[in-house]
């Protein structure tokens, strides 16, 4: 029994390490950025995001994800 408990901690441990990698984060905030940045500018609707400000690779990937999704959207209302 007790070494189940120290098996299950350890897991349990070694599970909270495992963070997303910087290329995740990278995506989800250029993800979040790019749907903001067209819905906003073709108001579509309002976006949720995650907002993880505090991750340098999600801001990253937030900002260049919205400056994509605003150069997408107003290229598609010019046709």
């Amino acid at each position: 029994m007790k070494n189940a408990r120290l098996v299950l901690i350890f897991s349990l441990i070694i599970l909270s390490a495992c963070g997303k990698s910087p290329s995740a984060r990278y995506d989800a905030g250029y993800g979040d950025g790019y749907a903001e940045g067209y819905n906003t500018t073709l108001q579509i609707r309002s976006t949720m995001v995650e907002g993880a400000w505090d991750d340098e690779n999600y801001k990253r990937g937030y900002d260049e994800g919205r400056a994509e999704g605003v150069r997408a959207a107003l290229e598609k209302r010019n046709r």
